[in-house]
């Protein structure tokens, strides 16, 4: 028999890797409406109010009217004059997912949470000996809606980045399945925009390039994608054609730890900088003891009053030594952006590289021992 093709990898045991992506929908929208019931069937946004306030996520009918998570309230509420905003409870929501996270564990070991709302499953080897991945997720989301009252929708595919792609297809309350040899054809009708790590101005950039779709993407070759994309192009190339060899990461480790903080009013003074950013590097250095963790990269972030952002980072080629090289880092990095060209409405600053990335590996070698019932 020949080697599979080089968009599917192998397990250990010749097989093919059966992947499902759990999203809850509209999580902390819907939360709030499970335990408000006045609040069913109505636009629901949770997050900040005020006028320095941004949407964490909203129910599906405040998105009817165009609202969206990470939009200014002041937008939000001139596009729904009706939107219902309340506070967002983050301990009532870390319940429910530990209780989610529960469920997924009865069926396998290898559970990646991304956050609080999603998860990656290897259930190439289920623990109940299902076997057929879709009726897992079938068996998740049932269970699912009926220990929380919430509703999740799944993907279900042979590598994370379908899978991942897959679960926003049928939104809310849907299953959508992708068989092994239907990936390039389900990326090919795909918008670019909906492919991870590509953002509006991505988009705009690959749209007057003439890239709209996964097919459009895929038509161009590899010289042309590092012309234009530099250390993103091995990445689009790989995504256009369906390839994605990361393995599931049971217990995931972090990447980064940070904290943020968005002022009362918008700042441009230096020296009021500096105060607001030793506040900053206090918190995120109590996190940082707290994890136990280490890492290589300080980032600074900044958000201007109109929402664009600047950052500023260094790369150490060891680990921080501790919080005085930290805190050295963090002001260095503020002291090459002052003086500002416009002021500040939100300051944060992040350690990261606390560990590498699992490398992409190529294809496996090697004969399939027969078809997985996906």
């Amino acid at each position: 028999m020949s080697a599979p093709p080089p968009e599917l990898e192998e397990t250990e045991g010749g097989g093919l890797r059966k992947i499902i992506h759990v999203d809850m929908d509209a999580f902390y929208a819907s939360v709030e409406q499970r335990d408000d019931p006045s609040l069913q069937g109505l636009p629901v946004a949770v997050g900040g109010e005020g006028p320095r306030g941004v949407l964490s996520t909203c129910s599906y009918e405040a998105r009817k009217f165009g609202c969206r998570s990470a939009m200014p309230s002041v937008t939000a509420r001139r596009l729904c004059p009706q939107l219902i905003f309340r506070p967002p409870r983050f301990a009532v929501y870390s319940a429910i997912s530990r209780q989610v996270q529960e469920i997924f564990l009865e069926f396998t070991p290898l559970v990646e949470p991304l956050s609080l709302d999603e998860a990656y499953l290897d259930v190439t080897d289920d623990l109940k000996g299902i076997g057929s991945a879709t009726r897992i997720a079938e068996l998740i989301r049932a269970r699912i809606k009926a220990e929380t009252g919430l509703t999740a929708s799944a993907g279900v595919s042979y590598n994370k980045f379908i899978a991942k792609l897959a679960s926003d297809q049928n939104k809310p309350d849907g299953i959508c399945l992708i068989r092994p040899g239907e990936g390039a054809a389900f990326i090919a009708t795909m918008p670019v925009r909906r492919f991870h790590g590509i953002g509006p101005r991505g988009a705009e950039k690959m749209a007057l390039l003439g890239i709209e779709s996964g097919a459009d993407l895929a038509a161009k070759d590899i010289h042309f994608l590092r012309q234009h994309f530099a250390s993103q192009a091995d990445y689009l190339y790989r995504a256009a054609r369906g390839i994605d060899l990361r393995r599931v990461k049971a217990n995931r480790a972090r990447k980064s730890v940070g904290a943020e903080r968005t002022l009362d009013k918008d700042i441009s003074s230096g020296s009021v900088l500096r105060e607001v950013l030793e506040r900053i590097i206090a918190i995120t250095w109590q996190r940082i003891e707290k994890a136990g963790a280490r890492g290589r990269t300080v980032t600074l972030k900044l958000k201007h009053k109109d929402f664009t952002g600047l950052t500023r980072a260094r790369s150490l080629p060891r680990p921080v030594s501790g919080l005085a090289e930290f805190s050295a880092i963090g002001h260095a990095l503020l002291d090459e952006v002052l003086p500002l060209a416009q002021p500040v409405r939100l300051v944060g600053l992040t350690l990261s590289a606390l560990d590498e990335d699992e490398p992409e590996a190529g294809p496996v070698g090697g004969n399939l021992q027969g078809e997985l019932e996906f």
